[in-house]
């Protein structure tokens, strides 16, 4: 029976805060992060929806006029397209070669920063619950691979694989999932004698089953914050080597490599070649690691300022 005021009016019970409600309300208190979210969500509905919204295929021969190359910004080519962000020298629109550019460049950080995230977590997970000999073998293969600085790795894994989408991901894969393996590490030798895996070992469990089902739940947080600042690392990095001429072809461009692809005209006037890339570059990156560091604030209150 429900209770009631003194008015007989009934009593409204108290709402439960879930976790995931605290969680809501702490992320979007701040300004900041919720700005970041805001933008990064922005950019990836523009990746997505690239066909029905870009003015053109920048990448469709049969749109492209070469007569329209270098075209200022808000000058209207001879197809009868506004190029607001001018064209390159191919006569490619500038606004549609970012949209484009994007789904690559996201593609590209999102995809090879899940699978490092998926092979570092499992190392990672091994080598504290399984300690000793394994655990020394791993990390120091770890260690050894944070040691190599990671953009020189990066060229020479490259250049041994060459050009291409596939390659580009494999590489960063290579260089990154060490980061993860640290970080699931650290966080599993924590919970690795707590007394639930206690329990799970009395019970004769699958040792698979303790990692993945008991042990690795509980290493989410911190890997969430890492996996988060390691997208748009990897997204700078993608950029990097295209702009290198070491990443993906020219066929499909992401956003390094348009920037690449103005370098040369910086000096001559023709600056929104290399400009607006750079800036659709930079507004990604940022958003990701505002989105990262309050996430760091949230899941772990000690780091709070």
């Amino acid at each position: 029976m429900s209770d009631v005021t003194a008015s007989g009016a009934p009593v409204a019970e108290p709402k439960v805060e879930t976790p995931f409600r605290r969680f809501v309300s702490e992320f979007f208190a701040s300004k900041t992060a919720t700005l970041g979210l805001v933008v990064f969500t922005i950019i990836a509905l523009l990746a997505i929806l690239a066909p029905w919204i870009a003015p053109q295929n920048p990448y469709d021969l049969a749109q492209l006029d070469i007569m329209d190359g270098r075209l200022e910004p808000g000058a209207v080519g001879g197809s009868g397209i506004t190029h607001w962000l001018g064209t390159d020298d191919q006569g490619r629109d500038m606004l549609s070669g970012i949209i484009y550019g994007l789904r690559i460049s996201l593609l590209v950080g999102a995809g090879s920063a899940l699978i490092a995230c998926l092979v570092g977590a499992s190392l990672g997970l091994l080598a504290a619950y399984a300690g000793g000999r394994t655990d020394s073998v791993i990390m120091r293969v770890v260690d050894l691979q944070l040691s190599f600085p990671t953009i020189l790795a990066a060229l020479m894994i490259l250049a041994f694989l060459g050009k291409g989408i596939l390659n580009v991901v494999i590489a960063l894969v290579i260089v990154e999932w060490a980061y993860y393996a640290r970080t699931v590490r650290g966080s599993a030798l924590v919970e690795r004698n707590k007394e639930y895996i206690e329990a799970a070992r009395c019970l004769a469990l699958p040792t698979r089953r303790i990692l993945f089902g008991h042990l690795f739940p509980n290493c989410l947080p911190p890997l969430i914050v890492v996996g988060t600042m390691q997208v748009a690392r990897a997204i700078a990095l993608e950029a990097t080597l295209s702009f290198l001429g070491l990443g993906v072809p020219i066929t499909e461009p992401s956003l390094g490599l348009l920037i690449a692809n103005g370098f040369e005209y910086m000096l001559s006037g023709k600056y929104w070649i290399s400009f607006y890339p750079g800036i659709a570059l930079l507004v990604t990156i940022v958003s990701i690691n505002l989105v990262g560091d309050h996430l760091r604030d949230v899941l772990n209150p000690r780091l709070k300022k």
